[in-house]
């Protein structure tokens, strides 16, 4: 790692270095921006056994590809990691100041945030050991591996309609699981009877598994039924406060509001990764941080040419 004191004032402070923010220091060190990456190596996928649906990497842990993303940016000599957490951010005459939970402040022109979100969990005993692993979220992601199997889906109304129709095609034996009262129109009934597709809607109460590998759904009145995988949608909350702090908009989903270029409605700061849109991968993660990249690379130009 390159001496800290060096690193004080930067093009672009990038916090988050998980994928996307990697891609984007890797794009604006290639043009000589001097970046700093603030990142405490948590990133929300840790616990899932397998990466996939991205080119060249399919079928890598989590953290073999980011080992192998962090050699290759930091070889680009104008790139510096900063192993801390970005608790505050401040705009000032020059651009920004980040500071971090160990006290250390550091100056940027630009900010960008790849700084993902947080699944929140169910109150459902067992869910988050078995989260990311066999209790999944993205059918591109981990569907192909639990294809043919019996599937779950826990969610309601139009969220478990959505998800019916991208799972159909892996299994033919797929139940909702609704731990309430079923919200479908009569509609989307028929189109779910019609794939053969059941709904129960007694409330679960734990999830048995092993070693985070399900195994059976327990519900309220003690039925027991066995399960291979469990889809669901969960509510989530952002890693990072600083962006709304410093006055960037959310949709109407929760995300950062950026535009076709990861610019958010605040002059100088960008965002890119898990916290703009719901298509959550590595695949897209690296995209949306390359493009960002590229966009900060070149309103820096811009302003110095």
């Amino acid at each position: 790692m390159k001496e800290i004191k060096e690193l004080k004032k930067n093009d672009v402070i990038i916090v988050g270095g998980s994928y996307a923010g990697l891609s984007a220091a890797m794009t604006l060190g290639r043009s000589l921006k001097k970046v700093l990456i603030i990142d405490a190596g948590n990133p929300c996928n840790k616990r899932t056994p397998h990466s996939h649906n991205f080119l060249t990497q399919d079928g890598k842990t989590p953290s073999e590809i980011s080992s192998l993303a962090r050699g290759q940016v930091l070889k680009y000599k104008t790139v510096s990691l900063f192993n801390d957490i970005a608790i505050n951010g401040y705009k000032t005459s020059e651009g920004f100041e980040i500071i971090t939970k160990s006290g250390e402040k550091f100056l940027g022109k630009k900010l960008l945030f790849s700084t993902g979100i947080k699944d929140i969990m169910p109150e459902i005993k067992g869910f988050a050991e078995c989260w990311g692993i066999s209790a999944i979220h993205c059918p591109y992601c981990h569907g192909y591996e639990f294809n043919g199997r019996k599937t779950g889906v826990i969610s309601n109304g139009d969220d478990a309609f959505h998800y019916a129709q991208l799972i159909n095609n892996l299994t033919n034996d797929l139940t909702i699981l609704t731990s309430g009262k079923a919200n479908f129109t009569n509609e989307q009934i028929l189109k779910l009877k019609s794939h053969n597709i059941n709904i129960i809607e007694n409330e679960i109460m734990e999830i048995e598994h092993k070693e985070g590998m399900v195994e059976n759904v327990v519900f309220e009145d003690g039925i027991k039924i066995y399960f291979d995988a469990l889809y669901s949608g969960l509510p989530f909350k952002h890693n990072s406060k600083i962006p709304m702090l410093l006055g960037c908009e959310l949709t109407e989903q929760g995300y950062l509001k950026v535009d076709d270029m990861q610019r958010t409605n605040v002059k100088g700061i960008y965002a890119c990764g898990d916290n703009t849109r719901p298509m959550r991968s590595v695949a897209n993660a690296v995209y949306t941080g390359n493009l960002a990249g590229a966009a900060l690379n070149m309103e820096l130009t811009t302003e110095s040419f």
